[in-house]
C-alpha cells in the first residue's frame, strides 16, 4: 500500500482513538449518581470503547509501525520520544477502561481520577506528540 494511504488511515485511527478516549472520559464524568441509567450508560460506554476506540487504538499502533519501518525513523531521538508518548496514552486508555469496568462492577463507585483527569492528560500527550512528529526535533 503507497505510504500516503497509510499515513492517512493512520490519521483517521489517531483521531478515532483520540476522539473515543476525550469521550469516554467526559461522559464517565457526567454519569448519573446512582440507578439503572448509570448502569446502563456504564455498559454503553463501555462498548464503545471495546467496538470502536479500542481497535482504532490497534490499527494506530500497527500502521503506525509500518510508517515508523518504512520512513526509517525508528532509531531517531525525536521518534523515540514519541513512542514513550505513545505507550503512555496506551496505557491511559487501558486504566480507564479498567476504571469503566470496575464502575460497572461496583454501581456506587465514582468516577477515578483516571477519567475525571483523562481529557487533560490525553490532549497534553497528543499536542507533545504532534510538535515531536512534524518538527522532528533533536535529529
Amino acid at each position: 500500500m503507497d505510504y500516503l494511504w497509510l499515513k492517512a488511515l493512520h490519521v483517521a485511527a489517531i483521531i478515532t482513538w483520540i476522539g473515543g478516549m476525550l469521550a469516554l472520559s467526559v461522559a464517565a464524568r457526567t454519569l448519573p449518581a446512582v440507578g439503572a441509567e448509570r448502569q446502563t450508560a456504564i455498559v454503553t460506554l463501555r462498548k464503545w470503547d471495546q467496538r470502536i476506540t479500542s481497535p482504532a487504538m490497534g490499527l494506530a499502533w500497527i500502521l503506525g509501525l509500518a510508517l515508523t519501518f518504512m520512513g526509517g525513523w525508528h532509531s531517531a531521538i525525536w521518534f523515540m520520544i514519541k513512542f514513550a508518548l505513545v505507550l503512555a496514552l496506551s496505557a491511559l486508555h487501558g486504566m480507564q477502561g479498567g476504571a469503566l469496568r470496575r464502575m460497572e462492577n461496583d454501581p456506587a463507585m465514582a468516577a477515578p481520577a483516571v477519567l475525571r483527569q483523562g481529557p487533560a492528560m490525553t490532549i497534553t500527550i497528543v499536542l507533545l506528540i504532534a510538535i515531536l512528529v512534524i518538527v522532528k526535533p533533536f535529529q
